[in-house]
């Protein structure tokens, strides 16, 4: 049984072989209002509220094509269903390269991460999957083939059908091709990493960066268990309440000089010590930075959205309710994912529902539910509180998928 067959509720998998099969696909289950659940790597599946009406399964797993790929143009034209490895291999032969770090490279396919708009640690610097993709083709509810963007970054009327789509967890269409923009491959990548004695050192390290002379691309705060005793990070100091990791790169001279001006920085900002991790080292980082969010072991693993000087506060709440949590933040964004080591089904409700997800509020965000082994979760659980944009986005919904075959019952808005 794949594991697509494990968490959907399909009564028969189809795996087309380029758009038109798709499109025909889509157009048959309209017809006979059956659902349809687009899969790519299947890492994303249980993210989002369970699917709960039988189905189809509509696997990419044969649009994998790389279509057109002019290097000079810095852009590229591939098949939905490519794996982010294989991408990252296409453009690594031009020194090329897509800056998202989206777990499970392997398996997890462009389309998927596009559809849940993952994006890791390197958001900081590079940005989100949104600023990447220029051009995008997809099959409606109605088994209707669209397309928006091109090759070229355009001003355009209506619906930015690339942005809408991007996010949209398979709901709106299935995506079938994407054109995006690239970037050169830079020469040298490496992190610098120093212990914080509490949270309130914490934050005055990340105001700092804001005017450092370094330009970071990615800024990452990490404390819990899965940290401590990191064999790529080293031995926590004692007493230590969290690590910040500061991800820096370029050329060569870039990278070497932003390394020695930033423990500059920290050693007169009152860091004790601090240690540059290059080469295999960083990229074993960067690696554990990556999949975090991927673990399907904990019994819940949370993603908060808060402003970005308001991070801390987040994770203390976090770790007051469990304080053996392991916890990752995107801190230059406001980004926290956290796993939790204990919570139950009856936190749900109380912890989650009535503290984790008002605090998020009340520090200018939101906090969804990732993954979680507590069974059955509620709309409010996953996704938070209903509001005037939910609500918009149900509109839009209808304009796509009128008879809501597409991913029913699963995003944030509710299709009833």
């Amino acid at each position: 049984m794949t594991v697509a067959a494990e968490i959907l509720p399909l009564a028969e998998t189809l795996a087309p072989a380029d758009q038109q099969e798709l499109s025909a696909a889509v157009r048959q289950a309209c017809a006979d209002r059956t659902s349809v659940y687009p899969i790519g790597g299947g890492t994303s599946l249980d993210f989002g509220l369970p699917a709960k009406q039988p189905g189809v399964g509509l696997s990419l797993a044969n649009l994998r094509r790389v279509v057109d790929y002019p290097a000079r143009d810095m852009t590229i034209t591939v098949e939905a269903g490519i794996t982010m490895t294989e991408l990252a291999q296409t453009l690594a032969a031009e020194r090329q390269w897509l800056p998202i770090d989206a777990p499970q490279a392997d398996v997890a396919t462009l389309g998927g991460v596009v559809a849940t708009a993952f994006c890791g640690p390197r958001r900081y610097g590079c940005g989100t999957m949104r600023d990447y993709v220029i051009g995008i083709s997809a099959v409606d509810g109605r088994g209707m083939p669209f397309k928006g963007g091109g090759r070229v970054v355009k001003n355009v009327a209506g619906y930015d059908f690339c942005k809408l789509l991007t996010g949209s967890l398979g709901t709106l269409g299935v995506i079938t091709q994407l054109t995006l923009k690239i970037r050169p491959l830079p020469e040298r990548s490496a992190l610098m990493v120093c212990d914080v004695a509490d949270f309130a050192g914490a934050e005055k390290l990340l105001a700092a960066l804001v005017n450092s002379g370094t330009t970071p691309a990615a800024i990452e705060l990490l404390t819990g268990p899965a940290w401590r005793d990191d064999l790529a990070l080293g031995p926590i100091d004692r007493g230590a309440a969290a690590r910040l990791v500061v991800g820096l790169e370029g050329t060569e001279s870039e990278v070497a000089w932003m390394l020695e001006q930033l423990a500059a920085e920290w050693q007169a900002q009152g860091v004790r010590s601090s240690r540059a991790l290059a080469d295999d080292e960083a990229a074993e980082l960067w690696s554990r930075l990556r999949e975090f969010p991927a673990d399907r072991e904990p019994p819940l693993v949370l993603k908060a959205s808060v402003r970005p000087g308001r991070t801390t506060e987040f994770m203390q709440a976090v770790l007051k309710l469990d304080p053996n949590a392991s916890l990752a933040a995107h801190a230059g964004n406001g980004i926290v994912i956290a796993r939790f080591a204990e919570f139950q089904a009856a936190d749900v409700s109380r912890r989650l529902i009535g503290v984790l997800q008002p605090a998020a509020a009340a520090l200018g965000g939101h906090a969804v539910v990732l993954c979680s082994t507590l069974g059955d979760l509620t709309r409010q659980a996953v996704w938070g509180c209903v509001d005037e944009a939910t609500a918009w986005m149900g509109r839009v919904k209808k304009q796509f998928d009128p008879q809501n075959i597409l991913n029913p019952g699963r995003f944030v808005f509710s299709d009833g």
